[in-house]
C-alpha cells in the first residue's frame, strides 16, 4: 500500500490532509482528514495521524475490491488462479 499526499493545507483552525491510497493493483482511493492544528507539529506527524484515522476506511475499501478482477470458470464453478 502506498500513500500519496494530494492536499496539505490549513482550513480555519484545522489541517486538511488529503491522501491518495494506492493498492498493489494501482487502484486509488481518495481520503481527506481534518486534524487540529498544533504548534510545532511536523508535517510527518500530521500525515501519520491522518493515516491512522483512515485505517477503517482503507480496510473497508480493500475488502470491497477483494473480488474485483477475478475470473470465474463456469465449468468448474470456481475462481481461476
Amino acid at each position: 500500500m502506498k500513500y500519496e499526499i494530494k492536499n496539505f493545507e490549513n482550513k480555519e483552525d484545522q489541517k486538511m490532509i488529503g491522501l491518495w491510497v494506492i493498492d498493489g493493483f494501482g487502484r486509488k482511493l481518495a481520503i481527506d482528514k481534518f486534524l487540529p492544528i498544533v504548534e510545532n507539529k511536523t508535517p510527518e506527524s500530521y500525515v501519520k495521524d491522518a493515516i491512522v484515522l483512515c485505517e477503517r476506511e482503507i480496510l473497508d475499501w480493500q475488502s470491497s475490491n477483494e473480488m474485483v478482477g477475478k475470473l470465474w470458470n463456469t465449468e468448474t464453478n470456481s475462481f481461476e488462479e
